[in-house]
């Protein structure tokens, strides 16, 4: 997909050993002097000096990228907005195409890893379409842009040294490579050193392609995937319905209930299966009490580790149960939400009241939904965590 999983990469973006001791050259030099210095890291990485010489030739800055990287953008859209566009029809047909397509390769990848089929298809067709879209920003230069920019060359540098010993690999062209602004490389978009750790020859042409080659993408994918944590066998991901009262103070990411307390209460699974009754599991209220409802299992924090925004987390979760057989999701009736304008009147209340809602930018993140809540259940209200005019009425 066109945006950018940037607080992931910021959060499990794997750093090289070579690159943990310092840096050779500061950030914010001219680009010769820092080319330089990169390297003088790679060579001292066990990169060969005319493999690096190679692989930087021709390396320039792209304004481009420092303009994307100023102007993130973040999602405005509710859950039912962008998992009705992302989760269309014709994209739930091609998933389901292409784990038949590539039957015996997903076969593979859940015996060698634990993650099925459905998880790895989800990532695959939500970052990219399956392919079809994966940036058109030139890898090498990406990070050699963001590396030397003084923003966070902590981050990036470590991607840049790995972008070269991929080159060593012969598994990328560094003059032709392409992908994400932030250096985000092939079908499920990952980062060099996430490849280097992760990367596995599927189709057997002893290169880890993942710009070209589906089975390299499959199970590259699946060992990532298991490497932040999937579980075999668990799942990550089921709608619920909700009786008439529930403690809603109780529901949120991050609560220690199990899912058969949850059952206790009442919540009860759509598809009726209670087997995960002895797991951890969160109950998910994207637009409150009103709206779709989900238990989100331990499985569930891969994918807040491969991006940590709710909308798209739920929207890639619950693509995985789609192609994994379950329903589509009931919509419910949720309240209508706050204009970005009243968001922000609301965060800034919010903040007057010592909430941590982060920046007042109008956004419902993590920070606002937990502030909500407290302040729900502090008036006496539903405390589900989705804000509305009532609630923005009543703190006026």
């Amino acid at each position: 997909m066109s945006s950018v999983r940037l607080p992931a990469i910021l959060a499990v973006a794997t750093l090289l050993s070579s690159t943990a001791s310092g840096y050779a050259a500061e950030c914010g030099s001219d680009l010769s002097t820092f080319l330089a210095g990169i390297k003088t890291e790679a060579v001292a990485s066990g990169i060969a000096a005319d493999a690096v010489d190679k692989a930087l030739t021709g390396a320039q800055i792209d304004q481009k990228v420092l303009k994307m990287d100023r102007a993130q953008g973040v999602f405005r859209q509710t859950f039912l907005e962008f998992s009705k566009r992302t989760v269309s029809g014709a994209r739930y047909q091609i998933g389901k195409k292409k784990i038949e397509q590539y039957a015996s390769v997903f076969a593979r990848a859940e015996q060698e890893t634990g993650v099925p089929a459905a998880v790895i298809t989800a990532f695959w067709g939500m970052e990219t379409d399956f392919g079809a879209v994966q940036g058109d920003f030139n890898t090498r230069n990406a990070l050699v842009t963001l590396s030397n920019d003084c923003r966070r060359p902590e981050v990036f540098r470590p991607q840049l040294i790995a972008l070269i010993k991929l080159a060593s690999l012969n598994d990328i062209d560094p003059q032709t490579t392409t992908g994400a602004w932030a250096g985000e490389i092939g079908q499920t978009q990952m980062l060099p050193a996430d490849i280097i750790k992760y990367g596995e020859d599927g189709d057997g042409d002893g290169l880890v392609s993942l710009k070209t080659s589906a089975p390299d993408v499959i199970l590259t994918t699946a060992r990532f995937l298991a490497g932040l944590g999937f579980k075999r066998g668990e799942p990550w991901l089921q709608e619920v319905k909700l009786p008439e009262t529930l403690p809603y103070e109780k529901s949120g990411l991050g609560g220690t209930l199990t899912a058969g307390d949850w059952f206790n209460l009442g919540v009860m699974p759509r598809n009726g299966d209670k087997s995960a009754a002895a797991l951890n599991a969160s109950l998910v209220l994207p637009q409150g009490r009103f709206g779709p409802a989900f238990l989100a299992y331990p499985n569930f924090n891969v994918y807040l580790s491969w991006n940590q925004s709710l909308v798209y987390t739920l929207s890639a979760a619950y693509f995985a149960t789609r192609l994994s057989g379950a329903e589509a999701y009931d919509p419910g009736n949720p309240e209508p939400g706050l204009s970005v304008e009243d968001m922000k009147v609301l965060q800034e209340k919010l903040d007057a009241k010592s909430h941590d809602v982060g920046k007042i930018d109008g956004i419902l993140g993590s920070g606002t939904r937990t502030a909500v809540q407290k302040v729900q259940a502090e008036l006496g209200l539903p405390a589900d965590g989705w804000p509305d005019a009532k609630l923005l009425e009543t703190m006026k």
